[in-house]
């Protein structure tokens, strides 16, 4: 069974980080069924037959059909590429999963030329599943990954897959307020004092 859930979100200014992280996280058994028993002692990972072409192929074809979906709101073609067990799910509930992706205008179209960085090299557990997991470099975001594929016929299909953005550097606080400028008082000037008249000079008499 897989279960859907979405957390986050992108901020435009900062494009911090917020972090949207969309999940296709896979679950052990469905709701009726109980847990199975643990087994005696799990089985270690071990090491995915797999080069590095093959870890691009996967990667970048699963995250570009990723952004096409999120792009054109079509999620059919992703829903397809996936597994049985992706595909246990319509394309609506898929798009339903992704949309904090649409409404923030997430563009994932830079992994088709950036570089990815594994954290750990390709493993397989013991449920059979290979998972790719790291993060594209980028500026001032950065796309951490977690991808899992499942072997059918003898193809690596998409079986559940994590994404979060983060700042692709240290990030520091915000910067706080300036301090208020003090305020100076001034002593206002006194109202000019009304000037009286001068007093006029009596006519002189004309003289003889």
């Amino acid at each position: 069974m897989v279960t859907f859930s979405s957390a986050g979100k992108l901020n435009a200014a900062r494009r911090p980080v917020v972090a949207l992280a969309c999940v296709l996280a896979l679950a052990g058994a469905a709701h009726s069924q109980p847990a199975p028993a643990a087994p005696a002692q799990a089985q270690a990972p071990r090491p995915a037959s797999i080069d590095r072409n093959g870890v691009l192929i996967l990667l970048r074809s699963t995250l570009l059909a990723l952004d096409h979906a999120n792009k054109t709101g079509n999620y059919t073609v992703l829903r397809d590429l996936g597994s049985a067990t992706f595909r246990a799910y319509n394309a609506a509930q898929i798009a339903d999963t992704f949309a904090p992706h649409r409404r923030d205008r997430l563009d994932l179209s830079g992994v088709s030329v950036l570089e990815p960085q594994l954290s750990a090299a390709p493993t397989i557990g013991a449920d059979g599943l290979m998972r790719l997991e790291g993060v594209f470099p980028s500026v001032p975001s950065q796309v951490n990954f977690s991808l899992v594929f499942a072997p059918e016929d003898r193809i690596w299909r998409l079986a559940g897959l994590s994404l979060r953005l983060s700042p692709s550097g240290p990030e520091a606080p915000p910067t706080p307020p300036a301090p208020a400028e003090p305020t100076v008082e001034t002593a206002k000037p006194a109202p000019p004092q009304p000037q009286r008249p001068a007093p006029a000079k009596p006519a002189q008499p004309p003289a003889r």
